[in-house]
């Protein structure tokens, strides 16, 4: 039986209590938050909004903001368990240098009231040595079927490769929304082409599955949809995103 304390209540945390709840090789001892509002998500475990009230766990999961994570991760420094991030973009060594210490960073979109599913969410895990991997892969094998060790700086990689398949794409749904409702059309007819972009790349590489008319090098429908698009930060990112696309393909713009 692993013990785990999570300190965190916002949507990471409120994800692998829900998830860790229902592992029958994992107990949660405590969850801490700053904010004793958000609690009644996490009855009947034991809840703290004092750091030094934290009890002994075999791991600590440290699933707060970026900024945080150094400030909050000093109050554990008395503590004998494994200490891990959630962070994809921050290295371990921001955890103290005299713990036990690692990554725990579960690659995935997490929203609150939204259900993943935790066995193919990729758990990427870093730590100092033998025992604490090996506490960590049993740790992530409970939940998921995809447990993988990288470093700070392959998991810093993904983590930028995952904000542009991830929170730039989908920052160009709600722009395609804009246009769909600025013009009275039903944004709802784009969902099977959405559907299919996310599918085919997993037969085909995005070099390959590239179509439209940037890809085809369609001078003209390019010029008519920039003098279209009547918002001006949209037709700078139109203009941008499609020379890109003509540069990779050796178009001439």
């Amino acid at each position: 039986m692993i013990s785990i304390l999570i300190l965190g209540t916002g949507n990471l945390g409120k994800h692998l209590f829900d998830v860790f709840m229902v592992q029958n090789g994992v107990e949660i001892i405590q969850v801490y938050g700053r904010s004793k509002n958000a609690f009644s998500y996490f009855n009947p475990t034991n809840t703290t909004s004092d750091l030094v009230n934290i009890k002994e766990a075999d791991i600590y999961i440290v699933a707060i903001s970026d900024d945080a994570i150094s400030e909050v991760s000093k109050f554990l420094v008395a503590k004998k368990g494994l200490i891990v991030h959630t962070s994809g973009s921050i290295p371990m060594n921001i955890l103290p240098n005299k713990h036990r210490r690692g990554v725990f960073y579960p690659l995935q979109t997490f929203t609150v009231n939204r259900k993943v599913n935790f066995k193919e969410i990729p758990i990427c895990i870093e730590a100092e040595n033998k025992a604490d991997y090996e506490l960590l892969n049993e740790l992530g094998s409970t939940i998921s079927d995809k447990v993988i060790q990288l470093d700070s700086d392959q998991r810093k990689a993904l983590h930028l490769a995952a904000v542009f398949a991830n929170n730039f794409t989908n920052h160009m749904y709600h722009i395609a929304q804009e246009i769909c409702v600025q013009n009275d059309a039903p944004f709802e007819l784009l969902l099977p082409l959405i559907n299919e972009t996310a599918n085919k790349i997993q037969d085909l590489s995005p070099f390959v599955a590239q179509t439209g008319p940037a890809r085809r090098n369609d001078k003209g429908t390019l010029e008519k949809q920039l003098a279209q698009l009547k918002n001006k930060k949209h037709r700078k990112i139109y203009s941008l995103l499609s020379k890109s696309i003509q540069k990779t393909y050796g178009k001439k713009l």
